[in-house]
């Protein structure tokens, strides 16, 4: 009898491989715009929540909750918003699934405007994940990190309650933000939350730099205010966003029943 279950264990497991790598699309890799710069092989990002309701036939929510940056502020139109094609690079990735990316960027907001509407903005609509760009705000109004690491924490210990799985973004590199004084402090209590609550945080700081190193200089991906992102910008943070979390969702190697 323990080898009959077994059995159905890995059959079930390899079945539910198969039918994943029936969505996963070849084209994940091929909707790309040739003008961003190759991306830094960035780790994959693990969303076992969308993973399963993926795999399940299960409509996938993705709220992308934060402020200006999150709203599309700068970019020509909200269909030029990293969450609007975010939407379009992860559909092109699944094209048997139905994802849906949620703006629910509110711009001059950050880490207390954003947690005090966490339950109606996010919570209510019982997303898969959660991707949370904070800190941006708070480093132009020079927050107190330890109120900020606090604050950023406690939105995420909640979310994580409710069955969500949450990604941080960590701040542009914009010369407004490069101007403020706690910005770095801030991305570094950003990264140091990740750690202490197994979120994954997908550096746009440490992105941009990679690209700066290659010779593409961080002003070709800000727009005219000195602030947010241009089109471009906007667009090749998506495309690097939605690499790692496709990544993450490729059918891992199936369990495999022992003799």
């Amino acid at each position: 009898m323990k080898n009959v279950a077994l059995h159905r264990i890995a059959r079930t497991a390899c079945f539910a491989a198969f039918a994943f790598g029936l969505l996963l699309s070849p084209a994940a890799h091929a909707s790309v715009d040739p003008a961003c710069p190759a991306a830094p092989i960035l780790p994959a990002i693990e969303l076992p929540h969308l993973r399963s309701a993926v795999i399940h036939g299960i409509e996938g929510i993705v709220v992308a909750l934060g402020s200006s940056s999150t709203q599309g502020a700068m970019a020509s139109d909200l269909a030029h918003s990293y969450p609007a094609l975010l939407q379009q690079l992860l559909s092109a990735g699944l094209p048997e699934a139905h994802i849906a990316v949620l703006n629910r960027g509110i711009g001059g907001q950050d880490a207390t405007e954003e947690l005090a509407r966490l339950d109606s903005d996010v919570i209510a609509l019982r997303p898969q994940v959660v991707i949370w760009q904070v800190g941006a705000n708070g480093a132009l109004r020079n927050a107190d990190p330890a109120i900020f690491r606090s604050t950023v924490s406690g939105g995420v210990h909640r979310l994580e309650a409710a069955g969500i799985d949450v990604v941080l973004m960590d701040n542009q590199q914009s010369p407004r933000l490069l101007a403020a004084p706690e910005e770095s402090l801030l991305d570094q209590t950003l990264a140091q939350v990740a750690t202490d609550t197994g979120a994954t945080l997908f550096s746009r700081r440490a992105l941009m730099r990679s690209w700066a190193r290659d010779g593409e200089p961080m002003a070709e991906f800000i727009a005219a205010d000195g602030l947010h992102h241009n089109d471009h910008g906007y667009l090749c943070v998506a495309q690097s966003l939605a690499r790692a979390i496709l990544s993450g969702l490729k059918p891992h190697q199936p369990v495999t029943a022992s003799r």
